[in-house]
């Protein structure tokens, strides 16, 4: 049997053991399983940015077991819970939005069970902590073969929390959209794909300059493939590595610049 694959991705900093500690739960238990650390430098908190994370990097990772922990309801009555999507991927976290994105981005869920057997759980379990005594058990178990029918009663899909996800709406020679998520570099992703904005104004040729409506006033800025078409300090929007629409500022922070936020709307127009 080839050695199983979790992934692994969390709010819980590298000051602190917490991802040590599940991890060595999880070795305790697959001791063959590689790791993969996504991140564990989520903003605290922050659910959202984790599930878009989590839509960025699943597809590229092997088939497996992805483990992802950033709970803020830890210990209330949000569900502990497993999905599966067409992939064959098993993604295992909280009910809170989390895991839904990548999952659905994976395949689609293919089925949803809460974690309820707490025979694949620590034999002790706290109200804190449920990454080590809950998620990160299950996981392992689940990435050594224990069948997914065995974690608990299943739930149905459109049960599921879901987050709030900023799109597109496109309108004739318009696009609106909204701030998604803000990288380590200051760089903004927005809610809209390129494919939205090319049919909302067509595709626009290098460095041609587009309207961007902003809660702090339009600017005008060029149309780039990368980064190295514009010069230092200047803005660009350009599409990202996935497919998706940012906003950059060339070796620069573009969100302190522009003064932008998550989910602050953003309108694209062709100018003139």
């Amino acid at each position: 049997m080839d050695r199983p694959v979790i992934s692994f991705l969390s709010d819980f900093g590298a000051r602190d053991p917490s991802a040590a500690i599940c991890r060595g739960v999880m070795l305790g238990i697959a001791l063959d399983a590689q790791i993969v650390d996504i991140t564990h430098e989520v903003a605290k908190w922050a659910v959202r940015d984790g599930a878009f994370l989590l839509w960025n990097t699943l597809p590229y990772l092997p088939v497996g077991t992805h483990l992802a922990v950033i709970d803020p309801g830890v210990g209330t009555a949000r569900r502990p819970i497993a999905l599966r999507s067409g992939r064959g991927d098993v993604l295992v976290g909280p009910d809170n939005g989390l895991l839904v994105p990548a999952a659905e981005r994976l395949g689609g869920i293919v089925e949803a069970r809460v974690l309820e057997n707490r025979e694949l759980w620590l034999p002790a379990t706290t109200a804190t902590f449920h990454g080590r005594d809950i998620f990160a058990p299950v996981a392992a178990h689940l990435a050594t073969g224990t069948p997914f029918r065995t974690v608990g009663p299943t739930l149905e899909s459109d049960d599921l929390v879901r987050l709030p996800w900023p799109g597109a709406t496109i309108e004739a020679g318009i696009l609106r959209t909204a701030v998604l998520y803000i990288d380590s570099f200051g760089n903004v992703k927005l809610g809209a794909m390129t494919a939205d904005l090319q049919v909302a104004i067509g595709q626009p040729s290098s460095g041609e300059m587009l309207v961007l409506e902003l809660p702090s006033g339009p600017v005008e800025v060029p149309w780039a493939v990368t980064f190295g078409d514009v010069a230092r300090d200047e803005v660009m929007l350009y599409e990202d590595s996935y497919g998706r629409l940012c906003l950059a500022e060339r070796e620069g922070d573009v969100t302190e610049r522009l003064r932008l936020a998550a989910d602050q709307p953003v309108v694209v127009r062709r100018a003139g």
